[in-house]
């Protein structure tokens, strides 16, 4: 029988580009004071579209992160994924020479639809000017898959690497997919997601959603669990993550944010929102099964909260399905209301602040929602104080994937994580 030791799968860096900060410290400040930043769309070609509110990111310059020849091949979602695994790297201590082995460095990252701006852009000027007007990065910017290659081949990195096309939820399968290569052997994962879905094109596609919010007001435009919920606006933006392998990590003198705990995925099909309550909870449960963990050990749960009301009341019951008479006793929160749902960005940026929220004992408040109309325990107005060393985050998709991620605080005296 083997005695060696199990590999546990840490987080040990943290970048984001969201629509409240331009790095984890600004993004965490605005998360943890409860600010929302929602506002009306600016982006050129928008303005006559029925989608009037959402997230941006702004005052965003790629080129302070990246080089002239990597921005001209790719797309603004691109642009946002390579600029926060700058800061993830740096973060992690890994940002100044290239790995000593690229083969032990791999990419995961999520994807809802690609560069439909550079899409855009280049299909306009087929129709208008012709063929050989058009790019030929066309042939690359718009896919699913082009942050993982872009990533990969500027920082040289040859280990694993690949795209998860599963929906929203698919930024925390991805997760599982880094932490996954890091307990069968590869170093360190870079992992995440990043969307830009504000473009016209890109919008008008969005507007087929029956769950995407229209109203004008950025107040009362997204607000889950409530009486007046009346679905939800889309967001920029992403986080990235380095997971690497936790002894090795120790031996280099990382700081350890975080142990990636426990995962597990469902489907449950296309706007069934009733049906989520059951897939949703059976994620759950597999997760804290991986994880080894009781349901009273959640100490947060960083909710989907999709704004739907079916989506909402499934998702409340689902928590108490999963966790027992703790699902209506542990503090759930959803900062995503002050900036709107990133797609598969949306669980990365949870990820973050559920790591932060553990590292700084504080639970960040639900933006732009008072009156809940559910039984949970929906944090509001303020952030919370509290001990916090184990953290649930949930994902659902709008084609009906749902996903549940259970995260542990780093340090030493935190437990180990679970297996895959």
């Amino acid at each position: 029988m083997s005695t060696q030791r199990p590999r546990n799968a840490a987080v040990t860096g943290i970048g984001v580009i969201a629509p409240n900060g331009l790095r984890t410290d600004a993004y965490w400040k605005s998360v943890s004071e409860g600010l929302s930043v929602l506002d009306t769309i600016t982006r050129e070609g928008c303005g006559h579209l029925p989608l009037r509110v959402a997230g941006e990111v702004r005052a965003f310059d790629a080129a302070d992160l990246i080089e002239e020849r990597f921005l001209v091949q790719t797309d603004r979602f691109s642009h946002y994924a390579m600029a926060a695994t700058v800061l993830a790297l740096d973060d992690a201590g890994l940002g100044s020479a290239g790995p000593e082995n690229p083969y032990d460095v791999g990419v995961i990252t999520a994807a809802g639809s690609g560069g439909g701006e550079f899409g855009q852009r280049e299909l306009q000027k087929l129709w208008g000017q012709g063929s050989k007007f058009v790019g030929p990065y066309q042939s690359i910017a718009w896919f699913y898959a082009a942050s993982t290659g872009q990533i990969s081949i500027r920082g040289g990195f040859k280990g694993p690497c690949g795209v998860v096309a599963s929906d929203e939820a698919g930024g925390l399968d991805a997760i599982a997919g880094a932490a996954r290569g890091v307990r069968r052997g590869t170093g360190a994962m870079l992992v995440g997601a990043a969307e830009a879905p504000l473009a016209p094109y890109s919008m008008v596609c969005q507007l087929g959603y029956p769950e995407l919010s229209t109203v004008e007001d950025p107040a009362r435009a997204y607000r889950p669990f409530t009486e007046g919920a009346s679905g939800f606006v889309p967001a920029e933006g992403g986080a990235m993550l380095v997971v690497e392998d936790e002894r090795r990590a120790r031996e280099r003198g990382a700081e350890i944010r975080a142990l990636v705990a426990g995962h597990a995925a469902t489907f449950t099909g296309a706007s069934q929102w009733e049906r989520s309550r059951e897939g949703l909870a059976q994620a759950i449960r597999g997760a804290l099964a991986e994880a080894e963990c009781a349901p009273e050990e959640i100490d947060v749960v960083f909710a989907d909260a999709l704004g739907v009301p079916a989506a909402d009341r499934a998702e409340a019951l689902a928590i108490a399905d999963a966790l027992g008479a703790h699902g209506t006793r542990v503090p759930v929160t959803a900062p995503k209301t002050g900036i709107g749902r990133a797609y598969c960005g949306a669980p990365l940026l949870d990820t973050a602040a559920a790591v932060l929220a553990m590292e700084h004992g504080r639970i960040p408040p639900t933006p732009n929602v008072f009156d809940v109309c559910h039984d949970i325990d929906l944090v509001t107005s303020n952030a919370r104080p509290a001990e916090l060393r184990t953290a649930l985050v949930l994902s659902r998709g709008l084609m009906g994937s749902n996903a549940a991620l259970v995260v542990r605080r780093g340090g030493e005296n935190a437990r180990p994580s679970g297996r895959t």
